[in-house]
């Protein structure tokens, strides 16, 4: 299936190291292009070729400013992938380095099976042929919608509900399965051109692995530069396959220090406001280190539920 879409990729191979779950899949060209020629490489996308929340198309004009300006580096580690496009642009502009591209999304599934989205983006237009464009899609079409993109999902096994839905939905909002899209009301934003992704993932290898994993096998070299561009605290994470807390983006830190890297965030963020805190009280510890902690449930309604929290220490 990948052949299909990355003709250019002369050799594919896997490899397994460090864990059972760190598979590294590794596409790479017979002759590199040289550094003053990337134009052999191929096309440079300048967004993902399908809708990623947080993908970082806004910062591509820097990016590459700033990879202009790093000497003595051979590997570059995208410790979270997400939709592969610093890793693309990387290669592009540095095609003699390695660029390890973890897919712990699965975002590569995606691309394997453009030719099935664009098969049901082909129906959908014909669905909504002759209804008015940004509108809500009346009942009838909506139910024939459901029913075609179910069948598909049992005929092929897989259905990309994120891209999908992005023709189907406002304020991009997506979905990730068949019930999500039926409990929303649909939209007429059908997407009018098919997708592409030729050669998006050339010279990439490609692993899907815990972060961690793969910082420990490349935190010793010299010649090493980190993407680090994890989901941003108090953001909506939604779309990724993980579920994280304060600590979890608290532990990314730990690999900035002493190491080279690129690393992104947000002004929505909380992280660097609390790093700048902690840079100025660095000696306070753990307040409630020694504290009692009582916890009470408050349900709101059916839907809502929170936890309150006390801590204490009088004693």
């Amino acid at each position: 299936m990948f052949k299909r879409h990355f003709n250019t990729v002369n050799t594919a191979r896997t490899v397994q190291c460090c864990s059972p779950r760190l598979i590294v899949r590794q596409y790479e060209k017979r002759q590199l292009c040289a550094p003053d020629n990337c134009r052999k490489m191929g096309k440079e996308y300048t967004s993902a070729p399908l809708p990623f929340v947080g993908q970082k198309k806004r910062f591509a004009s820097e990016y590459r400013k700033v990879l202009n300006t790093i000497e003595n580096a051979t590997v570059f580690v995208d410790l979270f992938g997400g939709s592969g496009l610093l890793s693309h642009i990387t290669k592009r502009q540095c095609p003699d380095a390695r660029v390890i591209y973890n897919d712990y999304d699965n975002y590569r599934q995606r691309l394997e099976h453009i030719a099935d989205t664009n098969l049901i983006l082909d129906k959908l237009r014909d669905v909504t042929n002759g209804l008015p464009r940004n509108k809500i899609i009346p009942a009838p079409e909506k139910e024939r919608i459901l029913s075609f993109i179910k069948q598909k999902e049992k005929e092929l096994g897989f259905v990309d509900y994120i891209t999908i839905s992005s023709s189907l939905l406002f304020s991009m909002k997506y979905v990730l399965s068949w019930d999500g899209l039926a409990k929303e009301t649909l939209y007429n934003n059908v997407r009018k051109m098919d997708y592409q992704a030729d050669g998006y993932l050339d010279g990439l290898e490609i692993v899907s692995c815990d972060y961690r994993e793969l910082f420990d096998l490349y935190k010793t070299r010299s010649d090493v530069v980190f993407l680090v561009d994890p989901p941003y605290l108090s953001t909506d994470v939604g779309t990724y396959n993980m579920c994280w807390g304060l600590s979890d983006y608290l532990d990314v830190l730990t690999i900035l220090n002493g190491h080279r890297y690129v690393y992104f965030t947000s002004a929505k963020s909380s992280i660097i406001e609390l790093c700048e805190w902690m840079g100025k009280n660095r000696y306070i510890g753990n307040p409630f280190a020694h504290s009692i902690r009582k916890e009470v449930n408050v349900q709101m309604n059916h839907n809502s539920r929170y936890t309150d929290i006390m801590f204490c220490k009088v004693a």
